[in-house]
């Protein structure tokens, strides 16, 4: 069983910034791309950022130069570092990652259960 906690949401006024955490746990061989979603009330979700276990990133044209993803291989563990955030960043951000896990034959994905982050003053 493989688990993603997510942390690090919560309300923040424009122009602020945010860190958001996910860890990945359980029964895990290699854990391969890692990348973060949103979906804000009422529209599909949507990729924000996405990082391979070489560091290559890529990111939605929305979020460029002001989003960082970045993570750490030893932990298991990828975060999403939001600057100069504006109101349209209001959404559920989800974590996702492709994981081989003990003893499987195949990569699966996993979804974190998700976290709130607003944008308002």
């Amino acid at each position: 069983q493989v688990q993603l906690a997510e942390s690090g949401g919560g309300l923040v006024q424009p122009g602020g910034s945010l860190r958001l955490s996910c860890a990945a746990s359980g029964s895990i061989f290699r854990v391969n791309a890692m990348g973060w979603y949103r979906q804000a009330l009422g529209k599909q979700r949507d990729l924000v950022a996405r990082i391979t276990t070489g560091g290559s990133t890529n990111y939605a044209d929305s979020v460029k130069g002001r989003f960082t993803i970045s993570r750490d291989n030893a932990k298991n563990t990828v975060y999403l570092q939001m600057s100069s955030l504006k109101p349209e960043d209001t959404a559920v951000y989800y974590c996702n990652a492709r994981i081989d896990v003990l003893g499987g034959i195949s990569t699966r994905e996993y979804w974190g259960q998700g976290t709130q982050v607003t944008v308002s003053s």
